[in-house]
């Protein structure tokens, strides 16, 4: 009786020596894709990161907008690329409202901060402490704040300039941010927004 040979052909041996190169090269393309470069890849996580932790802030500050020091209005100036409250979110005393800035300028977006002095208290335009949030914003005519009113329940028309600044009820940030990787450069949308707790005339909101 003849025997069934045991072992590789060559045919076997040349195509299984074929589909593991092929795996091998699937495995190290997935790789390098992955780990190429993790310094432009880590750069857009943290890209990511500081937009959402930026947003997270304004919305905490607007939330605890409140009477200036001074006896201001909670709202000082609310437009589409800027906007102006006072706020003791963040300060070192509940009795020391802050007046805070929010702006984009030049695709950039700033934070310009100014701790009541004297006595009484008051705020110096030019004790400003201005910081660099985000750069490279590519908002273009979108604006980067929205307001509404007492009736917003998460959908709904934003009050049109020039806003009645005892009529916002409700402030909305939004900012498209740029997010570099290996595929190339693409951008995401990230925003936040709150209620004005001592603004606030609608509960149910």
């Amino acid at each position: 009786m003849k025997k069934t040979p045991t072992g590789f052909t060559i045919i076997e041996l040349i195509i299984s020596i074929c589909l593991f190169s092929v795996l091998i090269f699937v495995v190290v393309s997935m790789f390098l894709n992955v780990f190429s470069n993790p310094e432009k890849n880590l750069s857009a996580l943290e890209n990511i990161d500081e937009a959402r932790a930026v947003t997270s802030d304004f919305a905490n500050e607007i939330r605890n907008a409140s009477v200036a020091n001074d006896g201001s209005y909670a709202l000082n100036h609310t437009t589409e690329n800027q906007i102006i409250f006072y706020s003791n979110y963040g300060s070192s005393s509940p009795t020391i409202i802050y007046r805070i800035r929010y702006f984009v300028e030049n695709n950039n977006l700033y934070k310009g901060v100014i701790i009541p002095s004297g006595s009484p208290l008051t705020y110096d335009l030019l004790s400003e402490d201005v910081t660099t949030l985000l750069t490279g914003l590519e908002n273009g005519s979108d604006p980067a704040f929205y307001y509404y009113d007492g009736d917003y329940n998460g959908s709904g028309s934003e009050l049109s300039e020039p806003i009645n600044l005892t009529a916002v009820k409700f402030v909305k940030i939004s900012l498209v941010a740029p997010r570099l990787s290996e595929e190339g450069s693409s951008t995401f949308l990230v925003n936040a927004g709150a209620a004005i707790r001592n603004l606030k005339d609608n509960l149910g909101n």
